[in-house]
């Protein structure tokens, strides 16, 4: 759905009619960032529960190859199959067919699930970073939509305080968990470089997400 916004939608609304509809709702205002934002939520959501449920624990007695830690305890084989099998094979192909992945009603129940998670609200911080970062460099921040009435503002600035209170008690558990060695890091981290490490990776996974 993300790649086919330049493409005229009465093209396809014979040929794939519930790709059509799908794209009608999806590409109609600012949906396509909503869908965006609550998608990203659910992809890292599965990520993290197809890590609790397929990552391997050993007995710290057992010893084990080199080979074994690193694609266990490091979680290498589930990074790579989670990769290779759950996202870059279904991206690749998607980008190729991208009318036959959308004209199925899973699509349907994808949009509806993350239409839903953005307007809970939970997210919403993230649209307060957005104007921060354009006002910092000078930008407004451009909308396909009517400017916001009374209480469409205080239905959607409420919200931005829900999802910073919820941002800074996720923050504060994640830090205390870090600098107090309750993670599931290497044994003898230092807290501080944890807290280093921490801030680094989600720099560049930011960065990437972005590209």
């Amino acid at each position: 759905m993300v790649g086919l916004p330049p493409v005229d939608r009465k093209l396809y609304k014979d040929s794939h009619p519930i790709a059509h509809n799908v794209c009608e709702y999806g590409h109609a205002g600012n949906n396509l960032e909503r869908y965006l934002m609550g998608r990203q939520f659910l992809v890292l959501a599965m990520v993290f529960v197809i890590n609790m449920a397929g990552a391997p624990v050993f007995d710290s007695s057992e010893r084990r190859t080199t080979i074994a830690q690193v694609f266990a305890d490091f979680g290498l084989a589930l990074v790579l199959l989670t990769a290779m099998i759950g996202q870059l094979f279904t991206q690749v192909t998607a980008s190729y067919c991208m009318l036959d992945y959308t004209n199925s009603h899973f699509q349907t129940f994808t949009l509806s699930a993350t239409m839903a998670i953005e307007a809970s609200g939970i997210l919403h911080a993230s649209y307060l970073f957005q104007y921060i970062v354009a006002f910092l460099f000078g930008r407004k921040v451009e909308t396909k939509e009517e400017p916001r009435n009374a209480i469409q503002s205080i239905l959607f600035w409420s919200r931005v305080l829900m999802s910073c209170a919820i941002l800074g008690i996720s923050f504060t558990v994640t830090l205390s968990a870090i600098l107090t060695d309750k993670t599931t890091s290497w044994d003898g981290l230092p807290s501080i470089v944890g807290v280093i490490l921490f801030f680094i990776l989600m720099a560049i996974v930011g960065m990437l997400e972005g590209m």
